[in-house]
């Protein structure tokens, strides 16, 4: 017997992906209903071998489901979010909109699996932040044998973070350039995208960071330990898919970069690809598709006593959305629900 599973909207990158790591992981689904808004009601939507048309979100009556995955923003997700779960049906948020509530867990499966219990407060899990998902994988395992005191992050965003309209954004002015006679604005970033890095993602905050940066530090410290500290600096760069992370850590105890690697290389959800030769480390184009977290060129700094510098890879539309969201799923269902 397995688990009757709603995906809201499934017309959307995350959606589309959702859809499609449910059916290559094999998700116990007897069943799974394709959601969206009215105006793309009846889009079909591929499942594995199979094409389902989208229902009305707006009219979609939850009960009976296990699970729903929300792709859907914060705007709608606090009007259909409650509706779901008071029929039910766990939900498993996307957007940002529960993520920073006490009571709602904000879960990533290979870090804070206990973290789970959490949902039956509201019925509600929360998925963290793209870039912060793929952070908090690599830290934890360094984090259980040296105890992280301080991360300082540069982040390298991919415009597919923001959305269909960000990819096409830098799709459109890329050829632009090379057609003197168009001329393509910016219009869903702030600054041109093609051939261009804008330190801005997400609006700026009293303090001068911007929200995305508080995204990283609020939720690095909710998902492994409330006493990190963390400072962030995020960039859009013009990468289609996939986030890169520079990361520095400081440790109360010495950890030898040898020992780090060995760490990273027996922990879930990690691919640790470190040869210190031209190319021997990933970058976003081989992260695609994938469903690893990548470290590369793991090495000591010698300008504080117990610090690392890493690189951090991986599909944003995956670990960073998508794939942690099927994996709370996997979770929920394994250590909960336990169907059949």
């Amino acid at each position: 017997m397995g688990y009757r599973i709603a995906v809201a909207g499934a017309t959307g990158n995350v959606g589309r992906e959702m859809l499609n790591i449910l059916a290559e992981r094999q998700f116990p689904a007897d069943e799974v209903v394709a959601l969206a808004s009215r105006k793309s009601l009846g889009t079909e939507v591929s499942y594995g071998d199979t094409t389902l048309k989208t229902k009305d979100l707006d009219t979609f009556d939850f009960t009976g489901f296990d699970i729903a995955l929300f792709a859907i923003g914060s705007g709608p997700t606090k009007e259909y979010a409650p509706k779901a779960a008071k029929a039910g049906c766990v939900v498993i948020d996307n957007s940002s909109l529960y993520r920073y509530e006490p009571d709602i867990p904000l879960i990533v499966p290979e870090v804070n699996p206990d973290a789970i219990e959490g949902y039956k407060n509201r019925n509600i899990i929360a998925n963290p932040n793209c870039s912060t998902a793929q952070m908090v994988v690599a830290l934890k395992p360094l984090h259980d044998r040296a105890k992280i005191k301080r991360v300082v992050v540069s982040t390298y965003q991919s415009v597919s973070g923001a959305g269909k309209e960000g990819a096409d954004e830098l799709w459109d002015q890329t050829k632009a350039i090379y057609n003197p006679t168009v001329e393509v604005e910016p219009s869903k970033f702030q600054r041109q995208i093609a051939f261009n890095v804008i330190p801005q993602i997400d609006v700026f905050m009293e303090d001068g960071s911007t929200k995305e940066e508080w995204k990283m530090v609020v939720e690095t410290k909710k998902i492994v330990d409330p006493s990190i500290k963390v400072t962030a600096t995020c960039v859009r760069v013009p990468v289609f898919v996939g986030h890169s992370e520079a990361v520095n850590i400081e440790t109360e105890e010495f950890l030898d970069e040898d020992e780090a690697r060995d760490i990273l290389r027996e922990a879930p959800g990690i691919m640790v690809v470190d040869k210190r030769e031209d190319g021997g480390y990933t970058t976003p184009i081989e992260c695609v598709g994938d469903f690893a977290t990548f470290v590369s060129r793991i090495r000591q700094d010698g300008t504080i006593e117990n610090g690392l510098n890493f690189w951090c890879v991986s599909d944003n539309l995956r670990k960073g959305a998508a794939l942690n969201a099927v994996q709370i799923a996997e979770l929920l269902g394994n250590r909960v629900l336990q169907k059949g």
